[in-house]
């Protein structure tokens, strides 16, 4: 038989997979320089996006993920929305409570009607590439 790291040889209880149906994932850069306001670099106003998160269970539509260091570190600000289909968006310089309002009620917006909606011009206009082509 043939031994399963954890298991020891037991079937494998892990799955490909999950249970959760989110449409989409949220991730906010809190690392070495996003949100770091004692570095001159504007506020993550975290405890805030999470507080609304909770109570209002946006995580069942849109899993948000609070990160370390996503990069690019001379972007303030970075946020990453990554969808079912494997795409993942990067938006960056996002430098006010107004943006992360915006963030908050496309989540909401997501949820009332059941599915991915397109993001608010005041976010797609802080789209940033990253990487090479």
């Amino acid at each position: 038989m043939m031994k399963v790291f954890g298991n020891m040889g037991k079937k494998n209880k892990f799955k490909n997979g999950t249970d959760k149906n989110f449409l989409a994932q949220l991730i906010l850069c809190k690392g070495c320089c996003c949100g770091q306001t004692e570095k001159g670099w504007p506020e993550v106003p975290v405890d805030w996006v999470k507080s609304i998160w909770k109570s209002e269970k946006l995580n069942r539509t849109v899993q948000l993920t609070v990160s370390g260091c996503i990069g690019p570190c001379d972007v303030p600000n970075v946020v990453m929305v990554t969808d079912p289909f494997g795409g993942a968006k990067w938006y960056g310089n996002i430098e006010g409570r107004r943006e992360y309002e915006d963030l908050v009620n496309w989540v909401r917006s997501c949820a009332s009607q059941r599915k991915l909606v397109e993001l608010p011009a005041s976010i797609e206009r802080l789209e940033i590439h990253p990487f090479r082509d």
